[in-house]
């Protein structure tokens, strides 16, 4: 679909690339996500990518909803330069979690096919945040896909490795989740006292390794 503008209150611009998740849509959304950080588009505060669309918190003193929407439509109209690669990253990962076993079960392999699947080949950063640090990786191929849990844990430490719904995400704080754990992991993406306190970003690649 064409993106869609949407006023979030008095300061928040979202531009919504489609209703639902797919590689097109979160491309198109990191794509545009760095051509608004780097246009400096008047009034901006801050660019936020998300899965599928893009949050621009404006300062309403300096710049209006029309016209920041203008410049947005501008810079969604203009021909976008082939997109720079992001960062590569390397994640161990303990294939150990509670819910792995189920996992597997589910889409008819044992869980070493399953972790081998799952670690063939690198994955994009698709999204951060819900929680500080927290990683939203993808997206897996058509038969790597199950449905979230239909009960929540209250609480997974920081650190956990879950799957879900053709992704797989990394916590770096306690959260609940509804999502399944497959694994644990030393690396954390939050450090509140850096700048920036994340070391992944949407559009790099992730691709995970076993640790025994």
């Amino acid at each position: 679909m064409p993106p869609l503008l949407v006023p979030l209150g008095d300061c928040g611009l979202l531009i919504r690339f489609a209703e639902s998740l797919s590689d097109a849509a979160n491309a198109a959304a990191i794509g545009f996500g760095r051509r608004a950080i780097a246009a400096g588009l008047p009034g901006v505060m801050e660019v936020v990518p998300n899965l599928v669309s893009v949050l621009l918190r404006y300062d309403p003193r300096q710049v209006g909803f029309d016209r920041l929407a203008g410049e947005v439509r501008l810079l969604l109209s203009a021909p976008a330069e082939p997109a720079a690669a992001g960062a590569n990253h390397l994640v161990p990962v303990r294939f150990d979690g509670d819910d792995l076993d189920e996992v597997a079960q589910q889409l008819g392999m044992d869980p070493a096919t399953f972790v081998a699947t799952h670690n063939a080949g690198p994955l994009r950063v698709l999204a951060t945040g819900f929680a500080p640090g927290f990683v939203y990786c993808g997206l897996h191929a058509d038969p790597m896909r199950v449905a979230r849990r239909a009960a929540v844990r209250p609480r997974v430490p920081g650190g956990t490795v879950l799957f879900a719904a053709g992704q797989t995400a990394i916590t770096s704080t306690p959260i609940p989740t509804g999502w399944h754990v497959i694994g644990h992991t030393a690396f954390c993406n939050f450090d509140a006292s850096a700048r920036p306190p994340t070391q992944l970003a949407a559009g790099d690649t992730v691709r995970f390794e076993t640790l025994e």
